[in-house]
């Protein structure tokens, strides 16, 4: 018998949250970003489902365009982060990849490769991150170098926000006046908005979205969000009950002795720990859904099992299915118990979680 473990990935829900992007500017074009992976929901399968609905893929490295051109897909892919270095562009001209432009020597590089065709080169400003991108005041040279060459067929500036996660806060207005003040930025193609932009900052829309996360159904937000309410969870992380027993008042359950018993608690050990990317640092209490109801973490996440107060749910049994995150529980919820963002609970599932997709 194999281990239970397993990530069942809805690829409707996918369709569903790319078209929800897509109706919150209805006259921009929406790159699919599907980097690291998808975001650990499979880049190919996941492309496959979209191809027919999206004008281009985003992904972080030419080692991911190129897994996505070998299984068979055709679309434009852009690369996110540009070519790392000058031996990457005869592969961007051989499979048609769009290229993202951030510092003077991928500008450079581009002038002295040679292509046999045209394509749009996104140019990053940086507006106020500080990560990547050409400083506004250069922004105008930068664009005439580009536009000078034979294969630029159109510059599209791009940018990325801090803080759009954050709906009051300033930062992201400041980053966007920042970008209005490019001369010419009005006359170009641009691309601001990621997905907390998308769904929370209209006046970010352009002629470009590209929808990460949201794709996957998940919300950057940490409070209730009118779009971010429409999404459908794409994965549900779920496991099954391996062991139970009944620990006494006052004794500890796991590593370290973190959780220490109230009352008579029934413990119930399950298959997923942290050498599944179930983070080790969840804390007692972190959520779980079992029969439809919530238990919680009991003691320290090990590398290959972990531990569930089940004494308040009636009738459980070895082989019963329990719930990590997905339709019953969001990951973004999991995401709080555990000190970080949902963005991790999916993206470092390891290879051995198996995935399996429905439409």
């Amino acid at each position: 018998m194999s281990r239970k473990v397993r990530a069942d990935i809805d690829l409707e829900a996918i369709r569903h949250n790319y078209r929800l992007a897509c109706a919150q500017a209805p006259d921009a074009k929406a790159v699919a970003i599907i980097k690291a992976n998808a975001y650990g929901h499979g880049a190919i399968p996941v492309a496959r489902a979209l191809e027919a609905e999206v004008p281009a893929f985003g992904v972080a490295c030419i080692e991911e365009a190129l897994e996505l051109r070998e299984s068979g897909i055709k679309l434009p892919i852009m690369l996110l982060e540009g070519c790392f270095d000058e031996q990457e562009l005869p592969l961007v001209d051989k499979f048609g990849f769009w290229v993202a432009v951030h510092s003077l020597h991928q500008v450079e590089a581009l002038e002295k490769a040679s292509f046999s065709s045209r394509f749009p080169v996104f140019l990053k400003v940086d507006t106020g991150m500080h990560r990547l991108g050409f400083d506004p005041a250069d922004v105008p040279e930068m664009v005439e170098r580009l536009q000078r060459l034979a294969c630029c067929e159109e510059v599209i500036l791009m940018t990325h926000f801090a803080r759009s996660d954050e709906p009051a806060e300033v930062a992201t207005a400041q980053q966007i006046e920042r970008f209005e003040s490019i001369p010419g930025a009005a006359e170009l193609g641009a691309c601001l908005s990621n997905s907390a932009a998308v769904m929370a900052w209209p006046r970010a829309h352009r002629s470009w979205l590209r929808p990460g996360m949201m794709l996957y159904g998940a919300t950057p937000f940490t409070e209730s969000q009118r779009v971010a309410d429409q999404l459908q969870a794409a994965m549900t992380l779920t496991t099954e009950v391996i062991a139970l027993r009944d620990v006494a008042e006052g004794e500890a359950v796991g590593y370290g002795g973190t959780f220490v018993c109230k009352r008579p608690t029934r413990i119930a050990t399950i298959a997923m720990g942290y050498g599944d990317g179930y983070p080790r640092h969840a804390q007692n209490g972190t959520p779980v859904v079992i029969h439809g109801r919530r238990a919680a973490v009991a003691g320290r996440v090990s590398m290959d099992m972990m531990t569930i107060d089940v004494t308040d749910v009636p009738d459980v049994n070895i082989g019963d299915r329990v719930e990590l995150f997905g339709k019953a529980l969001s990951a973004a919820e999991v995401a709080t118990w555990c000190g970080t963002i949902p963005y991790t609970m999916v993206t470092c599932l390891t290879p051995r979680v198996p995935r399996y997709y429905s439409e």
